[in-house]
């Protein structure tokens, strides 16, 4: 008789955390399914204008501006896309706009790890003043440098040709190297050191230790660097002045005209030109998130 409350007792602070702890998976729970909604509601926001080019692209030319608008076209014209392909030379827009973006973007991916590992990794005489002022170009506008690298461009005849869109991104990629850095920090420096005793020098140090080892933060570097320049615009609109030496952005503006713009067309040939970003996100997917979040670990 006196154990029972005991008994009940035992049971009561048993109960009590088991409730607490239920309650807790419960608001989780909830707070995951909120979380899932607003995702997916950004997420339907930020599709939704490439839902509406698809359509456009399928469209007969008089129902582009129906209202109410129609998502689903009819009839369905796939005969927009090889009208667009076949109007512009889009193929070999299509060709330059590879060439230029591949080698930007490896020749990027070289200089800057090359430049970050010696930023990271070695030591030399005005190293912190060096890396603040190839930092301090990342406030310099495009526009500033514009018509002094015209000039020079021009006189030394690589106007409308492509080299004026891929040695200076070669050269020149500021952020590259910052991301790179902060990569090459947050890697051992033990592994550096064991290679030097072995008698590997710099370079090799570099290309056979540190290399391998940053290849999610090459993949998040290589996306940046290939989305940007297969949609710059403003640079070949400056050097390039041939048809056959036009990219995707410049060619889809030849789409526009002065009086009438050919929206069915436009957005096929948009589409199509959506492709090589969509492959190259996907196959690099998988490490863009990895090398963002390994690349801050240090400052």
């Amino acid at each position: 008789m006196v154990e029972a409350p005991q008994d009940v007792t035992k049971i009561g602070t048993l109960i009590q955390p088991a409730a607490q702890l239920t309650s807790q998976r419960r608001q989780t729970r909830l707070r995951h399914i909120v979380l899932h909604v607003l995702l997916s509601m950004g997420a339907f926001f930020m599709i939704l204008p490439f839902l509406w080019m698809l359509s456009t692209s399928l469209k007969a030319p008089g129902d582009v501006f129906i209202f109410p608008p129609e998502w689903i076209p009819n009839p369905i014209m796939w005969s927009n896309y090889a009208k667009s392909w076949t109007l512009k030379p889009m193929g070999l827009a299509y060709l330059n706009s590879i060439k230029i973006s591949t080698l930007t973007t490896a020749g990027t991916l070289f200089t800057s790890s090359l430049a970050a590992f010696a930023f990271a990794k070695l030591r030399f005489r005005g190293q912190h003043l060096l890396f603040m002022i190839l930092l301090a170009t990342l406030m310099i506008p495009v526009q500033v440098t514009l018509i002094p690298l015209f000039i020079l461009f021009k006189w030394i005849n690589w106007i409308d040709t492509h080299w004026p869109l891929i040695v200076p991104a070669i050269l020149t990629n500021a952020y590259g190297v910052f991301l790179l850095r902060q990569f090459f920090i947050s890697l051992p420096g033990e592994l550096g050191d064991a290679s030097e005793i072995d008698g590997c020098n710099p370079f090799q140090i570099y290309w056979f230790i540190y290399l391998p080892l940053s290849v999610p933060a090459l993949v998040t570097l290589g996306i940046f660097a290939f989305l940007y320049h297969w949609n710059e615009f403003l640079l070949p609109l400056i050097y390039l002045n041939s048809l056959q030496k036009f990219t995707i952005p410049l060619m889809l503006a030849t789409f526009q005209g002065a009086y009438t713009t050919e929206w069915e067309l436009l957005m096929a040939a948009a589409t199509i030109a959506l492709i090589p970003v969509i492959v190259v996100y996907i196959f690099g997917q998988r490490y863009f998130v990895q090398g963002i979040a390994l690349s801050g670990l240090k400052g």
